[in-house]
């Protein structure tokens, strides 16, 4: 911790801030999103929505997309006088897009340099809350904005055949704001008491951690009671260059999964400076991470650490190719000093200290075709001899992933219906390493996929928003994975020390003991006002060990209401 406090106060004292503006990021899961990267692909030729492979989003970046559609659509003329509009009548928003369009500036009023009259509540609360529609409280005036708004998550839920009740009870608060356009700030926090479907509960139990959250304590025999807080300040040292330091999540690519990085995980400790200028948009990001470990009692946990690097670029309008690279490594509880280096290739590093560590590169694509389609993948590259790619395919040491997926909005014509289709394959023993701290991992869950390695993954989702309020989600997964069979480790098993193989070739994806799975969920939502939800779904999960009789069945009847909140995801 302390040599990532000791960069940040190095990067400070080198480039001093300046008058530039510097805003806050959505939170995960963010309504906004979807909506976002709709308006990415219609608007197909937008190079500043084409760097949305890095999440969350920037504020002050959507927002400036956002005005620039609204003129554009009211005949939009540039510094020549030229009247851009024809360039945008492929755009075609519909009501629900406005309506979208519409929320998006009102969330982030903090940035909307146009008319704000519309964002004002008619009737606020006791004259002092929800003067604005969005935000519970807020001040916006020259050098100071502040919104805080209360979290609210509960839910219940029926599994036929448990006796006991599914529920998940979230409070919290969460506060965002800036001090004169120069310093931002966000705080979330929640307090959690959750007992979630039995395939949950064992996850939990066999990984000592809660998905996506990490450390917990019993609640109720089966229940886990936590919290989830996150916080982060955000500066500019040059006109170009964006800080943040902080306890939250990252995650890169345009999938629903990440090959790279996830916010599958816990949140961590990190320093990320960001720097977009031309057609290039370069990412660092520091990260102080914990390896595995079985906590008894209180106690210091000891710590690893990662750097990453991603580059990407508009190659033309339409195509964005971004370039990966990372590193896992354990030293004794510090930081090492020669993976500060912003522009240095990581892998020769790792080599110049003598190999210890978990290396990893990436290549990354994104094309947006026709106003109504987007492709992209990712391909991951752990390790691999090209002689073993030739000669012995099955080879332990080919250690890569592939993402490939598709995007199409107003799909078959249908306003407002979006279809997504995504295929993940990992090779066995990829993300794994022989000194266990160095895997690629964090409070005892994958950095990356959920699965880890060593599966076969397809995902198909469809959004449906017939009108401005509702929303239909349906979202299928299927995948096959290797596991370890009689404790001889087949390489799906990340958290493993990759020496303890059973041979060193015969590796196909699926090695080992075969699970199969499908995971079908649907939920409709109804926006009661702002931010508001009220949630009905269905989920019904399909577990299959191969050479073991029967099969694990779990049915999910579910309810409830959130309130500035993502909705809770048992997508595994």
């Amino acid at each position: 911790m302390q040599i990532i406090k000791s960069f940040i106060k190095l990067i400070v004292f080198v480039c001093p801030m300046t008058v530039a503006a510097q805003s806050t990021f959505l939170n995960q899961g963010a309504k906004e999103n979807h909506f976002i990267e709709r308006l990415e692909i219609k608007q197909q030729t937008n190079t500043d929505l084409n760097f949305s492979s890095l999440k969350p989003f920037n504020r002050r970046y959507i927002v400036q997309e956002a005005e620039f559609l609204d003129s554009a659509r009211m005949g939009y003329k540039d510094s020549t006088g030229a009247d851009r509009y024809k360039d945008w009548t492929d755009l075609d928003l519909t009501a629900v897009d406005e309506y979208n369009l519409r929320s998006l500036l009102m969330n982030n009023s903090e940035w909307v340099t146009g008319n704000r009259e519309d964002f004002i509540s008619k009737k606020p609360l006791l004259k002092s809350f929800y003067k604005t529609q969005a935000n519970f409280f807020e001040v916006n005036n020259k050098d100071f904005f502040l919104a805080v708004n209360p979290l609210l998550q509960i839910h219940q839920a029926v599994e036929p055949g448990y006796d006991e009740g599914i529920f998940l009870n979230t409070r919290g608060i969460s506060v965002r704001g800036m001090i004169a356009k120069k310093i931002g700030f966000s705080s979330f926090i929640t307090d959690n008491q959750e007992r979630g479907p039995q395939f949950f509960q064992q996850q939990v139990n066999t990984f000592r951690a809660v998905p996506g959250v990490g450390f917990y304590k019993p609640f109720k025999k089966s229940g886990v009671d936590y919290f989830d807080a996150r916080g982060y300040i955000t500066f500019n040292a040059a006109k170009f260059i964006d800080f943040q330091f902080g306890y939250d999540k990252n995650f890169i690519g345009d999938g629903y999964r990440s090959l790279f990085l996830s916010d599958w995980g816990n949140s961590y400790l990190f320093a990320k400076v960001n720097t977009r200028i031309w057609k290039l948009n370069y990412q660092n990001i520091f990260m102080e991470l914990m390896p595995q470990f079985t906590k008894k009692g209180d106690s210091l946990l000891d710590r690893k650490y990662a750097a990453m690097h991603h580059l990407s670029m508009n190659v033309t309008k339409w195509l964005n190719i971004g370039l990966f690279e990372g590193v896992v490594f354990g030293r004794k509880n510090h930081f090492d000093f020669q993976y500060l280096n912003p522009i240095i290739f990581f892998r020769h590093i790792e080599g110049t200290v003598g190999s210890p560590d978990n290396a990893v590169a990436g290549l990354d694509f994104k094309a947006n075709v026709a106003h109504r389609l987007q492709f992209y993948g990712q391909f991951l590259l752990d390790e691999f001899k090209l002689s073993e790619v030739r000669n012995n395919p099955t080879s332990w040491i080919n250690k890569f992933g592939i993402q490939t997926g598709m995007k199409y909005v107003d799909a078959f014509g249908i306003k407002n219906l979006d279809v997504q289709v995504e295929a993940n394959r990992v090779r066995p023993f990829t993300y794994s390493h022989y000194d266990t701290v160095a895997n690629y991992t964090h409070y005892n869950q994958p950095l990356a996929h959920p699965l880890g390695a060593n599966f076969q993954e397809f995902i198909g989702i469809v959004t449906y928003q017939p009108a401005p309020k509702w929303n239909l989600y349906g979202r299928a997964i299927y995948f096959k994975q290797g596991l370890d069979s009689a404790n001889k480790n087949f390489g799906g098993n990340i958290f493993k020390n990759y020496t303890t193989r059973v041979a060193d070739n015969g590796f196909e994806v699926g090695s080992g003991r075969q699970a199969k799975c499908f995971n079908g969920y649907l939920q409709v939502s109804y926006e009661v006002k702002q931010n508001l939800f009220f949630d009905v779904s269905l989920q019904h999960r399909l577990y299959k060990l191969k050479d073991l009789p029967g099969e694990s069945k779990t049915t999910l009847v579910t309810a409830g209401v959130r309130l500035n909140m993502f909705k809770r995801q048992y997508d595994f």
